[in-house]
């Protein structure tokens, strides 16, 4: 959970941690302003500062990094050849941390099995090092906060309801629930849910589209597309309480709503969760324990698959360094917590609060649940007492990630929408600040019944395109008639199936640097966004190490 945000509901408003802190004035102003806390977030900020722009960044989070530093550590990469720049330097830094001795504390680095995405883990050829611990990532984004002497205010919130100031298209300031006001000349929203972009008064979309609006073929509803493995195929498991018998009422965590027709769209959105940092390693280790609102029924579901012969837990407990995992979403019961975080992306602060509770008690208890259910095979349970959270992960929260996987929240409406169409080379990208080549990655959006009454998920869809592709400027800029020094590398303008190859750490990174240099040069030149020339811009995202194509 957001600590943060508990404190803001609370009444009890931390101001944070700045570098150079001055707190007589409730005002500060920087060239640019970034609000966010993400990686894109501190990529971006250090690409000022190396521009010799003045800076700030306001962040929601009191940790940095967003998914890349809580517990996302076995990298979604693609081709790696595509990751220029900050990003590339991001793992470069990971890479000398883990090039001394000190840092394996648990294991030896000889006995690390090295498994990457597609390549080693350990690039010695590159010098970059892609899957890692959640504390190494936190403690490389913190050296580049110091290293560039970024002023930071932690644990600020925007106030959503009136807390952009806004004239004629132009964002002259933002103020934060505590009462703070930042003035800058350019806006950088990197936060995953788009909270500046939306309050800017931008055009944004929650959920999927249909097809027939971007002329595609893998958005809107999949009803029987069945990708992944992360679904009931043909188990024939009922979704009753008394098994086979409607009358009995359904199971937790299955909705009885009409999951819809496929290509149609609709404002599902794919299903979060945290991932985890779990280790084997006994001084390590701290066991699962049962959370206060522990229900056991709600994981009644997860019997009747491993009744069915399903047993793969342990697949995606994916190996990093010192005997820990990043654990993820597998098979058709698992820590994606499905159909509950519809709300999440346009919900309040004390709303989305409840729903990050919500999925915390679901996987801790899920974890719990495996570990102790005496119902439970005992060859998974036996492993599973095995495992417990790493000890020297997210002290301050219970060992817990800090920040919940939001996978898809708002998407901006830009001056250029990317779809499949641009994934999969069908329709030319000519204004290109950076590339992605990850697969074309949705989790399943809900858990329904099937006309023949069984359980079936929907939304798990993985299609890879052939080659890497170019990201358009556009699709970080909103439209120039509602605002035009404002700059969204998150929350991009795209459909949702192209989103989820974008929404991948490394290119938000990417899209971070790219942003700044856009900024920057606004700042610089003294020039409206929309008034730089995409032929300058190039000149210096490649004088800045961003790929922009593959030779």
């Amino acid at each position: 959970m957001k600590k943060g945000i508990l404190m803001l509901l609370v009444g009890t408003f931390l101001l944070g941690c700045t570098n150079r802190e001055n707190r007589d004035s409730t005002t500060r102003s920087a060239d640019v302003i970034i609000y966010g806390g993400t990686s894109a977030a501190v990529t971006a900020a250090v690409q000022l500062s190396i521009m010799n722009r003045s800076v700030i960044i306001v962040s929601p989070d009191i940790h940095l990094g967003g998914l890349t530093s809580s517990g996302l550590g076995f990298t979604d990469t693609g081709n790696k050849e595509v990751i220029g720049g900050l990003s590339r330097e991001f793992y470069q830094r990971i890479y000398d941390y883990y090039q001394e001795p000190e840092t394996w504390r648990w294991q030896q680095m000889e006995e690390y099995g090295n498994k990457g995405q597609g390549t080693p883990a350990i690039d010695g050829d590159q010098r970059t090092m892609w899957i890692f611990e959640p504390h190494i990532a936190e403690q490389v984004f913190e050296d580049f906060i110091h290293d560039f002497d970024i002023e930071i205010y932690r644990d600020e919130w925007l106030n959503r309801e009136e807390g952009v100031t806004k004239v004629d298209g132009k964002i002259e300031s933002i103020t934060t629930l505590s009462g703070r006001t930042y003035e800058g000349e350019v806006f950088i929203d990197a936060t995953y849910e788009g909270d500046l972009m939306a309050s800017a008064g931008v055009s944004y979309h929650v959920g999927r589209e249909a097809n027939s609006v971007y002329n595609e073929q893998w958005n809107g509803c999949q009803v029987g597309i069945l990708h992944h493995g992360h679904h009931f195929g043909e188990m024939k498991v009922s979704p009753y309480i008394v098994p086979d018998d409607p009358s009995s009422g359904v199971l937790p965590r299955i909705s009885t709503d009409d999951p819809g027709v496929r290509g149609e769209g609709d404002q599902r959105v794919q299903a979060y969760c945290f991932r985890t940092c779990l280790t084997n390693e006994t001084e390590n280790r701290v066991p699962f324990q049962k959370p206060a609102d522990y229900d056991s029924t709600q994981y009644e579901l997860l019997i009747r698959i491993f009744e069915a012969g399903w047993h793969n837990v342990f697949s995606k407990f994916d190996a990093i360094p010192n005997l820990k995992t990043d654990v993820n979403n597998h098979g058709p019961f698992s820590f994606d917590n499905i159909g509950m975080n519809y709300d999440y992306p346009e919900a309040t602060y004390q709303r989305r609060n409840e729903i990050i509770r919500e999925h915390e008690n679901y996987q801790q208890g899920l974890l719990y649940f495996i570990a102790s259910d005496p119902r439970v095979p005992k060859h998974i349970q036996t492993e599973m007492k095995k495992w417990g959270l790493a000890k020297d992960e997210f002290p301050d929260n219970g060992h817990w990630p800090h920040q919940i996987y939001v996978r898809e929240a708002r998407r901006m409406l830009g001056e250029f929408v990317m779809t499949e169409n641009e994934i999969f080379g069908r329709a030319p990208v000519n204004q290109s600040i950076g590339m992605g080549s990850y697969t074309m990655d949705s989790h399943n959006t809900q858990r329904y019944i099937t006309p023949e009454g069984y359980v079936q998920n929907e939304g798990d869809i993985g299609v890879h395109p052939e080659n890497p592709y170019k990201i358009n400027l556009g699709s970080i800029l909103p439209r120039k008639a509602e605002c035009f020094n404002l700059l969204v590398p998150v929350a991009v303008s795209s459909s949702h199936i192209a989103f989820g190859s974008i929404r991948m750490e490394p290119v938000f990174m990417i899209l971070g640097q790219s942003a700044a240099i856009v900024a920057a040069m606004s700042v610089e030149t003294d020039r409206s966004i929309p008034e730089i020339p995409y032929d300058e811009i190039r000149i210096v995202l490649l004088d800045n190490g961003q790929i922009l194509k593959l030779k």
